[in-house]
């Protein structure tokens, strides 16, 4: 983000009946958490074709006050999943195709991407919805490069999330884009729930982590993220664990989704993030701290994960010095 932006971030919220009030409730919880220098860093908006009161998919209804206009003034654009996802409303379609026009960040939650795909924003791009839908929006829109194993996943400036929770990862996502890691990884213990997991971001496209399915290599993997800036090899691992090395690498890969040292990994920079954007350590003390090694590693390490060059990830993300969007800035809406 632009150092000298003043404005908190506007994030619009797109209703259709019967809307799911859990995918309409997560943007809404966590946004509402982030504080940059205390202040808000985001104003959220809830909107829907026609306001007043709207059905939902549970037995409650709710009242909805604003309408899409509401999208014309949102930096970003969240479509919540609804009960009839298959006849997506055409007013909220031609909002979005403007919305995009415009420049837009955009996104869906569960079944919300079928309006996505109806307004033709997902065409030849990467995207997902919940996996019981998967099905159809693949057959109704084949030119879309379905992604069925992910928790969400970003194409550019379009982001959808497969469903339910995973709404949570994809909104903790748009906050660690806006804010840097250790704003999104606060907003995350405040709402008690798991650190938030990168998917893609414009300049990179990694699968996020699965969610973690088991509990017997647990101890293990808080002993190793108390100890990252040790050099930790499998043996290590598993001799924490009192097992073997294959029994180890067998029960972390199921509770998991990866190897011990792709997680270790995922660890180290995520702690060499967290690090460039909360001190000014030399960045072979960064590297050091996090299990890196060198700066050189560092570096080739955050390229590839980011884009982005360590000193660039500080510049754009430091908190100190009040000289990034981390750090205290406000961002356009």
């Amino acid at each position: 983000m632009h150092p000298e932006v003043l404005a908190m971030l506007r994030v619009a919220v797109v209703a259709s009946p019967p809307v799911s009030m859990f995918n309409l409730a997560i943007p809404e919880l966590l946004f509402d958490k982030v504080r940059v220098d205390g202040e808000p860093g985001y104003e959220v908006v809830i909107c829907a074709p026609e306001p007043g009161p709207m059905p939902t998919t549970g037995t409650l209804d709710l009242y909805v006050p604003h309408g899409l206009e509401a999208l014309r003034e949102a930096h970003t654009v969240i479509v919540a999943g609804t009960g009839r996802p298959l006849s997506p409303d055409p007013r909220v379609v031609e909002a979005l195709r403007e919305a995009a026009a415009a420049g837009k960040r955009i996104a869906s939650i569960c079944s919300g991407a079928f309006s996505l795909a109806e307004a033709g924003l997902l065409k030849g791009r990467k995207a997902t919805t919940y996996w019981a839908q998967a099905g159809e929006l693949r057959r109704r829109h084949p030119d879309i490069d379905l992604q069925g194993d992910v928790l969400f996943v970003q194409d550019g400036p379009l982001l959808t999330a497969s469903g339910y929770a995973a709404g949570i990862d994809l909104c903790l996502h748009i906050v660690r884009t806006d804010y840097g890691a250790a704003i999104a990884n606060e907003v995350a213990r405040l709402a008690l729930v798991a650190p938030v997991r990168p998917g893609g971001q414009t300049q990179f496209t990694q699968t996020p982590l699965p969610p973690e399915r088991g509990t017997a290599c647990a101890d293990t993997r808080g002993w190793a993220m108390r100890n990252l800036d040790k050099p930790l090899t499998l043996t290590d691992l598993a001799r924490h664990a009192g097992v073997s090395v294959r029994t180890l690498t067998r029960r972390f890969q199921a509770e998991s989704g990866v190897s011990p040292l792709q997680w270790l990994l995922h660890q180290r920079i995520e702690r060499a993030k967290e690090l460039l954007e909360t001190t000014r350590l030399p960045m072979d003390q960064v590297a050091a701290a996090c299990g890196l090694g060198t700066a050189d590693s560092l570096r080739a390490h955050l390229v590839r994960r980011t884009g982005l060059t360590p000193s660039a990830y500080r510049a754009q993300f430091s908190r100190h010095g009040h000289t990034a969007a981390g750090s205290g800035t406000r961002a356009v809406a």
